[in-house]
């Protein structure tokens, strides 16, 4: 990518190597490379700007080259001084990493050793620049980033933890993966992280679920006139529309092989062909994925490339799901009622206390954007001043819905225990355990157990006559 690649001083007394740097680093996408011909003019560069690496040529004409490592090592330690010289023995190698040299390349090296010296430079000052900021932002719990995420309703500690260490990796230029079951809010969290960024280009989002590699290509790489037939005009892909910007990439684990390829790519060099040209093209995008299912798992089976998944979960963010935030489901609700009431023209309705004891039994396999759709409809139903329980019993106990924590009905829950309880037994224990699942709410446990709320009511008061 260009500016966002940084710039590279280059130290060297020949006029050609300097040239041909340039040519070089540039055409890779570094966005500036500051030649100087005698090691005393790389001093004020390095003071006017904040360069990924030196490339510092050992042996020029009057100067010590080892004598600007131990200055470099004590003045500029942030900046990694890659060695490039003819000299090619051991005991020059061993002498300039220990007066600091981060790596060594001769010249007679192949190209490409030099750049990957270089992007690893580049790596690591990149990681120590997010773990400083990730480091800040605990220790010091800068409330100045919330406001990133005022679309996402909460006050569970997990969010809060997830806000503050995306605020922290946003400004990176490494990928983002967002994982979280349907529902949790990848979206919004993906619209955060490039608030967050401060990127002054656009959010553009491609969602991958249904787009063969053919489809997959020409969407986010563009293509020239006459690259297929149909194509009549030049075509520009998205990612040359998310330039200075981000580029979300929603259900990415339903990329298909092919296209896992091409990705790749992108991701690693920045680079990419629009279909039917011949030049590449190069992104300063940055990647935010996002996916609700398991790439590990995917990974093993021969579904994903291994090599795609550790590229893309540089910066991890896992979403909870809403059944281990229980905490907001209040909250959640006020919102959705008064967004619902406003949408509809109507005041908005009461929420009766007793449906909270309903939600709180309910496992939510379609999270937050279940919960809204609950809502919505309630409070489309409603007549009056108060909430109606019976569109939201209507959905948690449905057939197949899920109660928290239920086990599953093909076990047999007695199938290893050495006595039998008795049917009262069984029965009293398992009216219990309803109760406590749904707060000692009678309505939501006779839910749970398929029963009506008086024949509920009407085995606990027998239980109560016969101990009477």
């Amino acid at each position: 990518m260009d500016e966002k690649r940084g710039s590279v001083i280059v130290v060297d007394d020949d006029v050609g190597v300097l040239r041909r740097l340039d040519r070089l680093l540039r055409f890779e996408g570094y966005g500036e490379v500051i030649m100087c011909e005698r090691a005393d003019d790389a001093w004020p560069a390095l003071r006017a700007s904040r360069p990924i690496a030196m490339i510092l040529d050992l042996m020029m004409p009057g100067v010590d080259g080892y004598a600007t490592l131990e200055r470099m090592r004590e003045e500029r330690p942030d900046v990694p001084v890659i060695v490039a010289t003819a000299i090619d023995d051991l005991d020059t190698v061993v002498r300039c990493m220990k007066a600091g040299a981060f790596d060594y390349v001769p010249k007679t090296a192949e190209t490409s050793r030099l750049l990957a010296s270089l992007e690893h430079a580049a790596m690591i000052g990149r990681l120590l620049e997010d773990n400083k900021a990730l480091r800040d932002s605990l220790l010091h719990d800068d409330k100045s980033s919330i406001g990133f995420f005022e679309g996402i309703v909460t006050r569970d500690k997990k969010m809060s933890d997830i806000f503050r260490y995306l605020a922290a990796i946003a400004k990176s230029d490494k990928p983002i993966l967002i994982c979280g079951e349907s529902g949790t809010g990848k979206e919004l969290f993906a619209s955060a992280a490039h608030a967050a960024s401060g990127r002054s280009g656009e959010l553009v989002t491609v969602n991958i679920a249904g787009l063969d590699d053919a489809m997959f290509s020409d969407t986010l790489f563009g293509h020239k006139r006459g690259a297929f037939t149909g194509a009549d005009t030049d075509r520009l892909g998205l990612i040359e529309q998310a330039k200075g910007g981000t580029l979300f990439l929603d259900e990415i684990g339903d990329l298909p092989q092919q296209s896992q390829v091409k990705l790749l790519r992108l991701i690693e060099q920045r680079r990419y062909y629009p279909l039917g040209a011949d030049m590449t093209r190069s992104s300063d995008a940055l990647i935010v994925a996002a996916t609700n299912r398991d790439l590990e798992r995917a990974c093993a089976a021969g579904e994903f490339r291994p090599d795609l998944y550790f590229r893309l979960e540089t910066h991890l963010i896992r979403l909870p799901p809403l059944r281990e935030r229980r905490d907001d489901l209040p909250l959640l609700v006020e919102v959705f009622v008064a967004r619902a009431a406003e949408k509809f023209g109507k005041p908005a309705p009461g929420v009766p206390i007793e449906l909270y004891d309903l939600l709180g039994a309910y496992d939510f396999p379609g999270n937050v954007r279940e919960l809204e759709s609950m809502v919505h409809d309630a409070v489309g139903r409603a007549d009056g001043r108060m909430l109606s329980l019976d569109s939201f019993r209507r959905r948690v106990f449905k057939p197949g819905a899920r109660p928290v924590a239920a086990s599953p009905v093909a076990k047999n829950v007695f199938s290893t225990l050495a006595t039998l309880p008795t049917l009262r037994e069984a029965s009293d224990a398992l009216i219990a355990e309803a109760l406590a699942r749904s707060g000692g709410n009678q309505g939501v446990a006779a839910g749970l157990l398929g029963l009506s709320r008086t024949a509920l009511n009407r085995r606990i008061k027998l239980r109560i006559e016969e101990d009477a």
